[in-house]
């Protein structure tokens, strides 16, 4: 069952992520978003230690918002760089799509 509170959109965005790493190191590296939805998104290509519960700056284009990471995904696995983010504030989202919109266009298409 998904737990998920909002639907999520298969896309591909390249962003601008920094913050604190496992190490208290600051960092500022480019990554991708993927699966995106109102509340979250997944980011891939991100190979530093990052600790749950740690909060994030992404940027894309000129719009920044903070998230939250909830998962993390382990080295040595087919998950290695990826990230799991959860919007800080609710109110503000990157992503300028109607992702509902999206959703009934994939299952209809």
């Amino acid at each position: 069952m998904d737990r998920r509170r909002s639907p999520r959109v298969e896309a591909t965005f390249s962003v601008r992520v920094w913050g604190l790493d496992a190490n208290t190191k600051p960092f500022m590296e480019t990554a991708r978003a993927t699966s995106i939805s109102t509340t979250g998104t997944l980011i891939q290509g991100l190979y530093r230690p990052i600790r749950l519960g740690e909060v994030l700056d992404v940027q894309l284009g000129e719009l920044k918002c903070q998230f939250r990471v909830i998962w993390v995904g382990k080295l040595g696995t087919r998950n290695a760089g990826e990230l799991g983010l959860e919007s800080v504030a609710s109110e503000t989202s990157l992503w300028d799509v109607n992702l509902r919109r999206c959703n009934q266009f994939a299952a209809h298409g």
